[in-house]
Protein backbone atom coordinates (compact mmCIF):
# COMPACT_ATOMS: atom_id res chain seq x y z
CA UNK A 1 0.00 0.00 0.00
CA UNK A 2 1.03 3.60 -0.52
CA UNK A 3 2.85 4.99 2.49
CA UNK A 4 1.01 7.68 4.38
CA UNK A 5 2.67 11.10 4.32
CA UNK A 6 3.47 12.92 7.53
CA UNK A 7 3.50 16.68 6.77
CA UNK A 8 4.79 17.56 10.24
CA UNK A 9 7.78 15.24 9.91
CA UNK A 10 8.53 16.61 6.43
CA UNK A 11 8.35 20.14 7.75
CA UNK A 12 10.66 19.28 10.66
CA UNK A 13 13.39 18.19 8.25
CA UNK A 14 13.68 21.80 7.06
CA UNK A 15 13.92 23.29 10.56
CA UNK A 16 17.19 25.12 11.16
CA UNK A 17 19.06 25.41 14.42
CA UNK A 18 17.32 27.77 16.83
CA UNK A 19 18.86 31.19 16.32
CA UNK A 20 15.85 33.31 17.23
CA UNK A 21 12.64 32.98 19.23
CA UNK A 22 10.73 32.21 16.02
CA UNK A 23 11.40 28.93 14.15
CA UNK A 24 13.13 29.30 10.81
CA UNK A 25 12.97 26.84 7.92
CA UNK A 26 15.29 26.40 4.97
CA UNK A 27 13.03 25.81 1.98
CA UNK A 28 15.91 25.83 -0.51
CA UNK A 29 16.44 22.17 0.38
CA UNK A 30 12.90 21.24 -0.58
CA UNK A 31 12.69 18.03 -2.59
CA UNK A 32 9.68 17.50 -4.80
CA UNK A 33 8.17 18.81 -7.99
CA UNK A 34 10.27 21.77 -9.20
CA UNK A 35 8.60 25.10 -9.74
CA UNK A 36 8.47 26.27 -13.38
CA UNK A 37 9.77 29.65 -14.45
CA UNK A 38 7.66 30.70 -17.48
CA UNK A 39 9.74 33.84 -18.06
CA UNK A 40 12.98 31.87 -18.29
CA UNK A 41 11.36 29.34 -20.62
CA UNK A 42 10.05 32.11 -22.90
CA UNK A 43 13.44 33.85 -22.86
CA UNK A 44 15.11 30.70 -24.17
CA UNK A 45 12.73 30.66 -27.15
CA UNK A 46 13.27 34.24 -28.38
CA UNK A 47 14.25 34.26 -32.04
CA UNK A 48 13.63 37.94 -32.77
CA UNK A 49 12.68 41.02 -30.74
CA UNK A 50 12.20 43.74 -33.35
CA UNK A 51 9.93 44.81 -34.91
CA UNK A 52 7.72 42.15 -33.34
CA UNK A 53 8.61 39.57 -30.72
CA UNK A 54 8.85 36.03 -32.12
CA UNK A 55 9.22 32.84 -30.08
CA UNK A 56 10.28 29.52 -31.56
CA UNK A 57 8.02 27.03 -29.79
CA UNK A 58 9.39 24.04 -31.71
CA UNK A 59 12.64 24.17 -29.77
CA UNK A 60 10.88 24.14 -26.40
CA UNK A 61 12.64 22.05 -23.82
CA UNK A 62 11.84 21.86 -20.11
CA UNK A 63 14.26 23.74 -17.93
CA UNK A 64 16.03 21.50 -15.44
CA UNK A 65 15.89 22.58 -11.82
CA UNK A 66 18.39 21.43 -9.26
CA UNK A 67 16.94 19.46 -6.37
CA UNK A 68 19.07 21.37 -3.93
CA UNK A 69 20.06 25.00 -4.38
CA UNK A 70 23.01 26.13 -2.27
CA UNK A 71 22.67 29.36 -0.38
CA UNK A 72 26.05 30.62 -1.64
CA UNK A 73 27.19 29.42 -5.06
CA UNK A 74 30.89 29.20 -5.80
CA UNK A 75 32.16 30.83 -9.01
CA UNK A 76 32.11 28.36 -11.89
CA UNK A 77 35.06 27.89 -14.18
CA UNK A 78 34.67 28.57 -17.88
CA UNK A 79 33.52 25.44 -19.71
CA UNK A 80 36.10 23.69 -21.83
CA UNK A 81 35.73 23.94 -25.59
CA UNK A 82 34.28 20.90 -27.37
CA UNK A 83 36.77 19.43 -29.85
CA UNK A 84 35.84 17.13 -32.71
CA UNK A 85 37.98 15.33 -35.27
CA UNK A 86 38.07 16.25 -38.94
CA UNK A 87 36.14 13.08 -39.72
CA UNK A 88 33.15 14.42 -37.74
CA UNK A 89 32.80 17.59 -39.87
CA UNK A 90 29.43 17.51 -41.63
CA UNK A 91 28.15 21.04 -42.38
CA UNK A 92 29.72 24.02 -44.17
CA UNK A 93 28.21 27.39 -43.20
CA UNK A 94 28.90 30.28 -45.60
CA UNK A 95 28.41 33.68 -43.97
CA UNK A 96 27.32 36.72 -45.95
CA UNK A 97 29.99 39.30 -46.87
CA UNK A 98 30.51 41.95 -44.23
CA UNK A 99 32.91 43.60 -41.84
CA UNK A 100 33.50 43.58 -38.12
CA UNK A 101 32.36 40.88 -35.69
CA UNK A 102 29.80 38.19 -36.40
CA UNK A 103 26.36 39.57 -37.17
CA UNK A 104 23.16 38.23 -35.67
CA UNK A 105 22.44 36.45 -38.96
CA UNK A 106 25.87 34.76 -38.87
CA UNK A 107 25.13 33.48 -35.37
CA UNK A 108 21.70 32.24 -36.46
CA UNK A 109 23.30 30.28 -39.32
CA UNK A 110 25.69 28.65 -36.86
CA UNK A 111 22.85 27.93 -34.43
CA UNK A 112 20.86 26.24 -37.18
CA UNK A 113 23.90 24.21 -38.24
CA UNK A 114 24.49 23.13 -34.65
CA UNK A 115 20.90 21.92 -34.34
CA UNK A 116 21.31 19.91 -37.54
CA UNK A 117 24.78 18.53 -36.76
CA UNK A 118 24.20 17.64 -33.13
CA UNK A 119 26.80 17.65 -30.39
CA UNK A 120 28.99 15.02 -32.06
CA UNK A 121 28.91 16.64 -35.51
CA UNK A 122 31.30 19.34 -36.69
CA UNK A 123 30.54 22.69 -38.36
CA UNK A 124 32.88 24.67 -40.61
CA UNK A 125 32.37 28.42 -41.00
CA UNK A 126 33.51 30.14 -44.21
CA UNK A 127 33.75 33.90 -43.71
CA UNK A 128 35.58 36.78 -45.38
CA UNK A 129 37.01 38.30 -42.20
CA UNK A 130 38.51 37.24 -38.90
CA UNK A 131 35.99 35.97 -36.39
CA UNK A 132 37.54 35.20 -32.99
CA UNK A 133 34.07 34.66 -31.50
CA UNK A 134 33.17 31.94 -34.03
CA UNK A 135 34.00 29.14 -31.58
CA UNK A 136 31.66 30.50 -28.93
CA UNK A 137 28.96 30.84 -31.61
CA UNK A 138 29.24 27.15 -32.57
CA UNK A 139 31.95 26.78 -35.24
CA UNK A 140 34.44 23.92 -34.96
CA UNK A 141 36.59 25.13 -37.88
CA UNK A 142 36.93 28.55 -39.53
CA UNK A 143 38.05 29.19 -43.10
CA UNK A 144 38.79 32.83 -43.97
CA UNK A 145 37.93 33.68 -47.58
CA UNK A 146 39.46 36.52 -49.55
CA UNK A 147 37.07 39.51 -49.57
CA UNK A 148 35.59 40.00 -53.03
CA UNK A 149 32.68 42.22 -54.13
CA UNK A 150 31.88 40.20 -57.26
CA UNK A 151 29.39 37.32 -56.79
CA UNK A 152 31.10 35.19 -59.47
CA UNK A 153 34.46 35.38 -57.66
CA UNK A 154 32.79 34.46 -54.39
CA UNK A 155 31.08 31.51 -56.07
CA UNK A 156 34.41 30.22 -57.40
CA UNK A 157 35.97 30.44 -53.92
CA UNK A 158 33.10 28.63 -52.18
CA UNK A 159 32.91 26.03 -54.97
CA UNK A 160 36.61 25.26 -54.59
CA UNK A 161 36.19 25.09 -50.81
CA UNK A 162 33.22 22.72 -51.17
CA UNK A 163 35.23 20.41 -53.45
CA UNK A 164 38.20 20.45 -51.06
CA UNK A 165 36.27 19.77 -47.85
CA UNK A 166 33.68 17.43 -49.44
CA UNK A 167 31.15 18.01 -46.64
CA UNK A 168 27.67 16.57 -47.21
CA UNK A 169 25.67 19.69 -46.24
CA UNK A 170 25.84 23.47 -46.86
CA UNK A 171 23.93 26.19 -44.99
CA UNK A 172 23.57 29.74 -46.33
CA UNK A 173 21.33 32.72 -45.63
CA UNK A 174 18.21 33.49 -47.66
CA UNK A 175 19.47 37.00 -48.47
CA UNK A 176 20.38 38.67 -51.78
CA UNK A 177 24.03 37.58 -51.40
CA UNK A 178 23.44 34.20 -49.80
CA UNK A 179 20.47 33.29 -52.00
CA UNK A 180 22.38 34.08 -55.19
CA UNK A 181 25.38 32.03 -54.07
CA UNK A 182 23.20 29.09 -52.97
CA UNK A 183 21.44 28.89 -56.33
CA UNK A 184 24.76 29.05 -58.19
CA UNK A 185 26.07 26.16 -56.07
CA UNK A 186 22.89 24.13 -56.49
CA UNK A 187 23.00 24.51 -60.28
CA UNK A 188 26.74 23.83 -60.57
CA UNK A 189 26.92 20.74 -58.34
CA UNK A 190 23.33 19.52 -58.97
CA UNK A 191 22.63 19.55 -55.23
CA UNK A 192 19.19 18.91 -53.68
CA UNK A 193 18.11 22.42 -52.66
CA UNK A 194 15.63 23.36 -49.89
CA UNK A 195 15.41 27.21 -49.74
CA UNK A 196 13.69 29.48 -47.24
CA UNK A 197 13.94 27.30 -44.13
CA UNK A 198 12.19 28.88 -41.14
CA UNK A 199 12.39 26.13 -38.51
CA UNK A 200 14.85 23.37 -37.68
CA UNK A 201 13.96 20.88 -34.99
CA UNK A 202 13.31 17.28 -34.07
CA UNK A 203 10.64 16.99 -36.77
CA UNK A 204 13.05 18.20 -39.43
CA UNK A 205 12.89 21.34 -41.54
CA UNK A 206 9.93 23.59 -42.28
CA UNK A 207 9.34 26.40 -44.77
CA UNK A 208 6.35 28.42 -45.98
CA UNK A 209 5.11 27.94 -49.56
CA UNK A 210 2.17 29.10 -51.71
CA UNK A 211 2.20 32.64 -50.38
CA UNK A 212 2.72 31.45 -46.80
CA UNK A 213 -0.57 29.53 -46.89
CA UNK A 214 1.05 26.09 -46.60
CA UNK A 215 3.93 24.82 -44.46
CA UNK A 216 6.19 22.30 -46.16
CA UNK A 217 8.17 19.88 -43.99
CA UNK A 218 11.24 17.79 -44.78
CA UNK A 219 12.46 15.12 -42.41
CA UNK A 220 15.97 14.68 -43.83
CA UNK A 221 18.64 17.35 -43.97
CA UNK A 222 19.21 18.33 -47.64
CA UNK A 223 22.58 18.85 -49.24
CA UNK A 224 21.95 22.61 -49.53
CA UNK A 225 19.56 24.86 -47.63
CA UNK A 226 19.07 28.57 -47.04
CA UNK A 227 17.83 30.01 -43.76
CA UNK A 228 15.40 32.93 -43.47
CA UNK A 229 16.83 35.64 -41.16
CA UNK A 230 15.48 36.03 -37.61
CA UNK A 231 13.78 32.63 -37.51
CA UNK A 232 16.13 30.39 -35.51
CA UNK A 233 16.94 31.46 -31.93
CA UNK A 234 20.43 31.32 -30.53
CA UNK A 235 21.23 28.45 -28.18
CA UNK A 236 23.39 28.53 -25.09
CA UNK A 237 25.61 25.50 -25.66
CA UNK A 238 29.17 24.69 -24.83
CA UNK A 239 31.83 26.57 -26.81
CA UNK A 240 33.44 24.86 -29.78
CA UNK A 241 37.08 24.87 -30.83
CA UNK A 242 36.80 27.52 -33.58
CA UNK A 243 40.14 26.50 -35.08
CA UNK A 244 41.25 28.56 -38.10
CA UNK A 245 42.37 26.34 -41.00
CA UNK A 246 44.17 27.56 -44.12
CA UNK A 247 42.96 26.69 -47.61
CA UNK A 248 45.73 27.80 -50.02
CA UNK A 249 44.09 26.41 -53.19
CA UNK A 250 41.18 28.89 -53.27
CA UNK A 251 41.13 31.02 -56.45
CA UNK A 252 41.85 34.76 -56.02
CA UNK A 253 39.49 37.55 -57.00
CA UNK A 254 40.14 38.95 -60.49
CA UNK A 255 36.92 40.76 -61.50
CA UNK A 256 36.20 44.46 -61.04
CA UNK A 257 32.92 45.82 -59.71
CA UNK A 258 31.40 49.25 -60.23
CA UNK A 259 28.90 50.29 -57.58
CA UNK A 260 26.09 52.50 -58.89
CA UNK A 261 24.27 54.53 -56.26
CA UNK A 262 20.50 54.78 -56.75
CA UNK A 263 18.90 58.13 -57.46
CA UNK A 264 17.93 60.17 -54.44
CA UNK A 265 14.57 59.14 -53.07
CA UNK A 266 14.10 56.38 -55.65
CA UNK A 267 14.18 53.50 -53.16
CA UNK A 268 11.00 52.05 -51.75
CA UNK A 269 10.16 52.69 -48.12
CA UNK A 270 10.96 49.12 -47.07
CA UNK A 271 14.42 49.29 -48.71
CA UNK A 272 15.43 52.84 -47.78
CA UNK A 273 17.98 53.61 -45.08
CA UNK A 274 16.84 57.23 -44.73
CA UNK A 275 13.16 58.17 -44.58
CA UNK A 276 11.81 61.72 -44.29
CA UNK A 277 8.21 61.61 -43.15
CA UNK A 278 5.39 64.15 -42.86
CA UNK A 279 2.41 64.28 -40.55
CA UNK A 280 -0.82 66.17 -39.93
CA UNK A 281 1.06 69.19 -38.63
CA UNK A 282 2.38 70.10 -42.10
CA UNK A 283 0.49 72.22 -44.67
CA UNK A 284 3.20 73.11 -47.20
CA UNK A 285 3.79 69.77 -48.91
CA UNK A 286 5.75 71.32 -51.78
CA UNK A 287 8.32 72.54 -49.27
CA UNK A 288 8.44 69.06 -47.71
CA UNK A 289 8.98 67.32 -51.07
CA UNK A 290 11.75 69.77 -51.97
CA UNK A 291 13.47 69.16 -48.63
CA UNK A 292 13.17 65.35 -48.93
CA UNK A 293 14.72 65.49 -52.40
CA UNK A 294 17.54 67.75 -51.21
CA UNK A 295 18.27 65.46 -48.25
CA UNK A 296 18.18 62.37 -50.47
CA UNK A 297 15.62 60.59 -48.31
CA UNK A 298 12.57 58.57 -49.27
CA UNK A 299 9.33 60.48 -48.55
CA UNK A 300 6.97 58.93 -46.02
CA UNK A 301 3.76 60.01 -44.33
CA UNK A 302 1.38 59.23 -41.53
CA UNK A 303 -2.00 57.63 -42.14
CA UNK A 304 -3.91 60.90 -41.69
CA UNK A 305 -1.94 62.58 -44.46
CA UNK A 306 -2.46 59.62 -46.81
CA UNK A 307 -6.20 59.51 -46.04
CA UNK A 308 -6.49 63.20 -46.95
CA UNK A 309 -4.82 62.57 -50.31
CA UNK A 310 -1.86 64.90 -49.72
CA UNK A 311 0.56 61.95 -49.97
CA UNK A 312 0.18 58.67 -51.89
CA UNK A 313 -0.94 55.54 -50.06
CA UNK A 314 2.39 53.85 -50.84
CA UNK A 315 4.10 56.41 -48.58
CA UNK A 316 2.14 55.41 -45.47
CA UNK A 317 4.33 54.37 -42.54
CA UNK A 318 2.91 52.28 -39.73
CA UNK A 319 1.44 48.94 -38.77
CA UNK A 320 -1.24 49.30 -41.49
CA UNK A 321 1.29 50.65 -44.02
CA UNK A 322 5.01 49.93 -44.36
CA UNK A 323 7.09 48.71 -41.40
CA UNK A 324 10.53 50.32 -41.64
CA UNK A 325 14.02 49.15 -40.76
CA UNK A 326 15.82 52.35 -41.74
CA UNK A 327 19.00 53.71 -40.21
CA UNK A 328 17.50 57.19 -39.81
CA UNK A 329 13.88 58.38 -39.63
CA UNK A 330 13.14 62.12 -39.73
CA UNK A 331 9.57 63.07 -38.78
CA UNK A 332 8.01 66.51 -39.37
CA UNK A 333 4.74 67.27 -37.61
CA UNK A 334 3.95 63.68 -36.58
CA UNK A 335 2.41 63.25 -33.13
CA UNK A 336 3.15 59.52 -32.98
CA UNK A 337 0.09 57.26 -32.92
CA UNK A 338 0.68 53.74 -31.59
CA UNK A 339 0.32 52.24 -35.09
CA UNK A 340 2.88 54.68 -36.46
CA UNK A 341 5.34 53.94 -33.67
CA UNK A 342 4.99 50.24 -34.44
CA UNK A 343 6.01 50.98 -38.01
CA UNK A 344 9.26 52.67 -36.96
CA UNK A 345 10.18 50.28 -34.15
CA UNK A 346 13.00 48.86 -36.26
CA UNK A 347 14.59 52.23 -37.08
CA UNK A 348 18.01 52.77 -35.53
CA UNK A 349 17.79 56.57 -35.12
CA UNK A 350 14.68 58.76 -34.96
CA UNK A 351 14.61 62.57 -35.27
CA UNK A 352 11.43 64.56 -34.65
CA UNK A 353 10.24 68.14 -35.23
CA UNK A 354 7.02 68.96 -33.40
CA UNK A 355 5.45 71.80 -31.45
CA UNK A 356 4.22 69.47 -28.69
CA UNK A 357 6.90 68.73 -26.13
CA UNK A 358 4.91 65.78 -24.77
CA UNK A 359 4.11 64.13 -28.12
CA UNK A 360 4.79 60.40 -28.32
CA UNK A 361 7.08 60.93 -31.32
CA UNK A 362 9.18 63.42 -29.35
CA UNK A 363 9.54 60.89 -26.53
CA UNK A 364 10.53 58.19 -29.04
CA UNK A 365 13.09 60.36 -30.83
CA UNK A 366 16.76 60.59 -29.87
CA UNK A 367 16.93 64.22 -31.04
CA UNK A 368 13.88 66.51 -31.05
CA UNK A 369 13.27 70.09 -32.16
CA UNK A 370 10.28 71.54 -30.33
CA UNK A 371 9.21 74.17 -32.86
CA UNK A 372 7.01 74.75 -35.88
CA UNK A 373 8.18 72.41 -38.63
CA UNK A 374 7.68 74.88 -41.51
CA UNK A 375 10.47 77.36 -40.58
CA UNK A 376 12.71 74.42 -39.66
CA UNK A 377 12.20 72.84 -43.10
CA UNK A 378 12.79 76.20 -44.81
CA UNK A 379 16.03 76.72 -42.85
CA UNK A 380 17.29 73.21 -43.66
CA UNK A 381 16.52 73.67 -47.35
CA UNK A 382 18.31 77.02 -47.38
CA UNK A 383 21.41 75.54 -45.76
CA UNK A 384 21.46 72.63 -48.21
CA UNK A 385 21.23 75.04 -51.17
CA UNK A 386 24.10 77.10 -49.78
CA UNK A 387 26.32 74.02 -49.41
CA UNK A 388 25.51 72.75 -52.89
Amino acid sequence: MRARRDPRAERATHLLAASSPRPRYDWTQRIGRPRRDPRAEAGAQIARREPRLRLDRQQHAPIAFAAQVPLVSAPEAAPAAIVVDDAALRILVVADPGSGPLTMLDRQLLAAARLAAGKAGGVVLAIDREAPEAGAAGADRVVILAPTPHPADRFEQVAALHRSLALPHLVLAETPAGGDLARRLAAHFALPFFPGVEQIGARGLMRAVRGRKVDQERAELPALLTLVPDMVPLRAEGPREGKVVAMPDLPPSHRTVERVRPARGSLALADSDFVVSVGNGIRDFDLFRALAQALGGTPGASRVVCDSGDMPRAAQVGASGTVLAADCYLAFGIAGAPQHLQGIAGCAHVLAVNTDLHAAMVERAELSIVADAHPVMAALLRLLEEDA
